[in-house]
Order: structure tokens, then sequence, then C-alpha cells
């Protein structure tokens, strides 16, 4: 039996968001009902969401839904006008509506006045640059003020944004901005990492000769630094601009608000183009039902500009929730980092990734026994499977009186298959509930339903934050290819799940980084969680390795400073494994390697490693943070016999 975790209170059961909007549509039975309705009635579920958030546009007349034959080309409310950034400026004068952290200890505050007043400015400024409904704008930019202003600015124009993190290479950004010609540049003059200082002139001149698109670069003054940037525009002088007052530019439900990129590792980044109406209701949805966000609440996600949770985090301004920007190494000073900033600035909502979360467990850090965490309701975690020791660690070690929110979904998607829910309880292991209007499904390979069965995990309806398109793709190929060419006319959306007996979901792992030994597909979330729980191995990647007419498990794990792979530490592994799971599980070989390749979005790619195993070319090594990691894996005389 799933061990039950949590339990809503009383009070969330009758007063929360998702508890009134049940109210309003229902009566239901529980939620799975609830969800059932939402995706059988998707009009009248979206058209909800829409009044019930409050959404300042024209919604048009019905029908809301304009449906093809094919899935990824229907559109919802195709007659809606609205501006994204006028969504997310309507927070009282008064309220704080940002509060950037730099690594330092440097803090800065925004009201909801003073970034709107700051948004007017960028906006005039860019208008005067030519920036105008559907041109481009970008970001070489932290997570702090800058970023924010800048998306909001070139939303209020109608424009299109797109960003990356200050980490990325030269190669890496041009290979992103040069395929959608940006005609501005948001970026910073140096920062600071895990207490270094990283300067950016280098880069910012060489980005800046590669893309021929740009009409004016802003820079920051982000921390000391002597380098000259006096060619460029200054932050300061653009947020300083004279205007007549915020004009929203109302534009089509449809139309491009954000460019996202694919990791990359297989070819150039795919561009990733979605809609304003898109991003705007699914995030008003997830934040404001799901994540049970309001007035008041202060959000504080650790995440990159290259990340979609940078974008997801920021509509949470339209709850009238102010953000808490963290910029830095979130281990600067020791684990307890991030929880210190959250006690000291009341975070009611904190969202960071899995991996963080099992590196301060495996440091044997416990939150609990530091701070309260008293106003702390919500912790999302996301990134890559929570395995059900982290859901322990969390109780038991964090918050009790907490809802664990894992959530799954992606850049592909803007937002969430499944995700967490203020009214229903968390199960060890599970995400608690499919997302409301998201017909999420997992599917045999002929496409039969399954419940308490691993398959894949799949969307049969279209769904508001579906892409609009890749840039370049001529005729759609390759969005086709990436989601409907596994199952017909349903998105396919790449990662081996399980629908639980609760009506939650378990995340097994990437399809394309299965595991099929003998036959029997595992995924290698199932290996991960039990190689990691020892104290000796610092993390770990597993590929299958073509073997003899069949494929073998191989497991690579790069140890802790001082810790050493022996046969004794290889056993108990192997034996771990195998009583966790089951003998299929169990590698064939475990190495021992100083790094593991990840992309520049911080998630290891067990593809790379297996195309290296095989011989084959890694097509892309710019889309890596270490590229130079894969050469460990050539060549391995281990994996010879």
């Amino acid at each position: 039996m799933t061990s039950l975790l949590w339990q809503p209170s009383a009070e969330a059961l009758e007063n929360s968001a998702m508890a009134k909007l049940a109210q309003q549509l229902g009566p239901f039975n529980n939620y799975a009902d609830f969800h059932d309705w939402s995706i059988n009635n998707l009009e009248d579920f979206w058209s909800a969401v829409w009044d019930s958030t409050g959404i300042v546009g024209t919604k048009g007349e019905k029908p809301y839904l304009s449906s093809h034959k094919e899935m990824f080309k229907a559109r919802f409310f195709p007659q809606a006008r609205l501006n994204y950034a006028e969504n997310l400026l309507q927070g009282k004068d008064e309220d704080l509506a940002i509060i950037a952290l730099w690594e330092d200890g440097r803090e800065h505050s925004l009201s909801f006045a003073q970034l709107r007043e700051q948004v007017a400015s960028a906006s005039e400024f860019l208008a005067q640059q030519g920036v105008g409904q559907g041109d481009v704008v970008a970001g070489f930019v932290p997570h702090g003020i800058t970023a924010v202003v800048g998306l909001l600015a070139t939303a209020s124009l109608g424009a299109v944004w797109t960003s990356c993190s200050p980490d990325f290479g030269v190669a890496g950004l041009v290979d992103r901005f040069g395929q959608v010609a940006p005609k501005a540049l948001f970026t910073i003059n140096a920062y600071h990492y895990n207490t270094k200082l990283v300067p950016m002139k280098s880069k910012v001149d060489e980005i800046v000769a590669a893309l021929p698109s740009l009409q004016a670069v802003i820079v920051e003054d982000y921390v000391s630094c002597e380098d000259n940037f006096s060619a460029y525009y200054s932050m300061a002088e653009v947020v300083a601009t004279p205007h007549q007052g915020l004009n929203f530019i109302q534009v089509g439900f449809n139309d491009p608000l954000f460019v996202l990129y694919s990791s990359g590792t297989t070819g150039k980044p795919k561009c990733i183009q979605h809609s304003v109406g898109g991003a705007l209701i699914q995030h008003r949805k997830e934040h404001a039902f799901h994540g049970d966000m309001k007035a008041g609440d202060r959000l504080m996600y650790f995440t990159t500009c290259g990340w979609m949770m940078w974008n997801w985090q920021v509509s949470a301004l339209a709850c009238g929730t102010t953000l808490v920007c963290y910029d830095g190494s979130p281990f600067v000073g020791g684990p307890n980092r991030m929880w210190e900033l959250s006690e000291r600035y009341d975070v009611t909502h904190f969202g960071t990734s899995a991996k963080y979360l099992a590196a301060i467990e495996k440091a044997g850090y416990h939150p609990r026994e530091h701070f309260h965490l008293k106003p702390l309701r919500v912790l999302f975690s996301t990134g890559s499977p929570l395995a059900p020791e982290g859901f322990d660690f969390v109780y038991q070690h964090i918050k009790a009186d907490v809802c664990l929110a894992s959530i799954i979904g992606g850049t592909d998607l803007l937002g969430c298959f499944a995700c967490g829910n203020p009214t229903i309880p968390v199960f060890k292991g599970e995400i608690q509930c499919l997302a409301l209007g998201m017909a999420t499904n997992v599917w045999d390979d002929e496409a039969n339903a399954l419940v308490g069965q691993k398959g894949e995990l799949v969307c049969t309806q279209p769904f508001p934050s579906m892409p609009l398109n890749f840039v370049g793709d001529d005729g759609d190929k390759k969005y086709h290819a990436a989601y409907f060419e596994h199952f017909e006319n349903t998105w396919s959306h790449g990662d081996y799940a399980e629908i639980t007996r609760q009506g939650g979901l378990i995340i097994f792992g990437r399809s394309d980084a299965l595991l099929n030994p003998g036959g029997v597909r595992i995924g290698t979330a199932e290996i991960y969680r039990e190689v990691e729980s020892f104290s000796e191995v610092e993390e770990s990647i597993c590929i299958g390795q073509q073997w003899e007419d069949d494929t073998r498990v191989v497991l690579f794990v790069r140890m802790k400073a001082g810790a050493v792979l022996d046969d004794s530490l290889k056993q108990a592994i192997a034996k771990r494994i195998r009583e966790q799971n089951t003998p299929r599980h169990v590698p064939a070989k475990i190495i021992a390697v100083a790094d593991i390749p990840r992309t520049l979005s911080g998630k290891i790619t067990e593809v790379a490693v297996r195309q290296v195993v095989h011989g084959e070319a890694v097509k892309n090594t710019d889309a890596l943070a270490n590229p130079e990691s894969l050469s460990l894996f050539k060549d391995l005389p281990a994996l010879q016999s």
C-alpha cells in the first residue's frame, strides 16, 4: 500500500481556489470526476479558467476551440485579444512585485508601481529602436529584475521574448538566438557564481558580432567590473527613458510570445514558439488552482533564464504573487542558503529540482532543524523524477505540513501534464494528479490505456499551450515528428510513466533512455534512485549497450571525493538494485568516471553517452555544459568484454 504523507486541511478543502472552481463547475464526487469533466468539456473548462482568474482581454464569441483533424493545429480562443504584460501588471501599487537577491548578499525590491514604471520606460525605449509586434527581443541575463523588465516591456509591444542564462557559451547561444534574429538584446556586464567573478565583455562582443539582426544592446551594470561597455546602451538609461504611460498592444490569443529551445544534443536546438494566450491561461490555471497562489504569497523558484521554469514562475505575477528571485549558487556558504532565504523573506511557495533535494539529503542537511518555515505551504519539485525517498526526506526533514507538488511537463508545453493539488493527499513517490484540462494518459504500444502499469505518457486532446510551431520548420515536419509520430494524432511526450490506482502519476525516465535487456523495458530512474542512495556516489548515469545480440545495462558512477568504487561497493549496489527492482535491472557493468555529461540546462544526457559508447558521433556538443566529459566514455576497455 502506498504511504500517505500529507492531507489537506479542512480550510483548504473549502476555501482554496481549486475547491471553489470545483464547486462552481460541479458538483463532482471527487477530483477524478472533476478532471474527467474538464477534458470532456474543453471549451467550457478553459472559458471558466479565463473568467475565474480574471484574465484581462476580450474573450470573443464561441467556439473557444477551433478544432482541426490534426490535433496540433487546433486553436483555442481564436477571436480573443489580450496582452500578456498587462495581465501580469495588475497588482496593487504598494504590493511587492519582485525581491531580487544576489549571491553576495545584495538585494533590491520593486513594488508593482515601480515595476510598471520601469516596464513603461523600457517599452518606450524598445519602440524607439524599432521593436514592434512579432519582433524578437533576447535576454542573455540572470534570474533577476532586468530579465523580468525586459520580458514585460517586450510583451507590452506584442513582441516575442527569448532568453538564455549567462553561463551559456557563445556557440550554444548563437545556435539559439541566431535562428530567431533578435532586434534587441538585454545582458549584463558580469556576474558571481559560487563566489567567483565571471566577466561578460568578451562573450557579449562575440555574440553581438555574430547577430547582425541586433539594433540595440542593453547592458546592466550587474556587479562591479572594470570592463568598458560604453559601446552599448546601459540598463540604467533604458529604465529612465521618458514615456507617456504604459500602452499595451492587444494581440491574438495564438500570436507568439516566447521562443524556448530544445537541448540540441542531436543537432541545432529546435526553437519552440509558444503563444501569448496559451502560456498565460495555462500558467493561470497551474498557479491559481493547482498551486493555490494568490495575492500576498511569495514564490521563490531556483531557476535560470535558460529553463522554462523561469517563464513559468514569472507568470505568477498575474496572481499578485511576489517573485523572490535568487541569482547564484544554492550552496554558497553551505546547504542552508536557500532555506535561510525562504525563512527571511516569508516564502509561501518554494520551487527547486529533484536533484537539489537529493543533494541536500545526501549532505545530511535537515532544514527543519534550523528553520521553522512557517509560511511555506507548497514545495514544487521538477527537472527529473523525485524518488520516493525524496518524498520521505521532505516530510521528515524539511516540513511535515506542506503540499509537496512534484510536477511533470516541460519546455515543449510550457506547463504541466501532472502537478500538485491543494485539495487531495500526497502519496509517497507519486505526482498528485493529472492536470485539469489535460487529457493525460499512459498507453502501451497498441494505444491501450493503462492503469497500474508502465507505458508511454501521452495527451489525447489539444491544450492551449501546445507550441505554435518550431521556427524555420517548413510544413511543421519537425514539430509533427517530435510529438505525433509515435501515435497517430496523439501527443507522445517521451516519458515512461504509470498512472496509479490513486490517480497519481509516477515517471520512470525518458523513453529515449529506456533500457531493454532481454526485451524488458526499464526506466533509468528506477536504477538511479537506488544507486544514488549510497553516500559514496555523487551521481550516476545508465545506458543500454548493444552486446551479443541483446542489450546489457551499463552503469557509470561519479564518486564523491575520497570514495572508491571497489568490488564490495559494486556488489552492494547490485544487491540493492536487485532487491528493490528485479534481476533485469542489475547492471552488467558498473564503472567509475570522473564526470558525467549534462545539457546547458543541467540535465544528464544518456543519449550522448550511449552514442559515444557505440562509436557514434554526438551531433552538437555545444549543447553540453561539459562536452569534454564525453571523452571519458570512449573506447573503454571495460566495455569490450
